[in-house]
C-alpha cells in the first residue's frame, strides 16, 4: 500500500507537499504514510482514492485494477 501511494503520486508528478496540502496535513505526516511509519486513517485513504480517481481496494493492494469504482444504483 505504501509503495502504491508513492507510485500514484509520482505518476502524477506531484510532490509530497502537494498531497499533504490536499490532505490538510504536514509533509512530514504524509511522508510517514508513504514510508509506513504511520498508519493511514480510513478518511485519508478515501481522500487519496478520490484524488487519484481510483478505488481504496487498489490503494490497499486488494486489486490491480486501478479503474475507479462504478457507482451502485440504489
Amino acid at each position: 500500500m505504501y509503495q502504491r501511494i508513492r507510485d500514484l503520486r509520482e505518476d502524477r508528478d506531484l510532490l509530497q507537499k502537494d498531497v499533504a496540502a490536499y490532505l490538510k496535513c504536514t509533509q512530514v505526516c504524509y511522508s510517514n504514510y508513504e514510508t509506513g511509519k504511520r498508519d493511514i486513517p480510513t478518511e485519508v485513504l478515501i481522500q487519496l482514492a478520490c484524488l487519484y480517481h481510483t478505488s481504496t481496494d487498489y490503494i490497499l493492494g486488494l486489486t490491480d485494477n486501478s479503474a475507479p469504482p462504478v457507482p451502485r444504483k440504489a
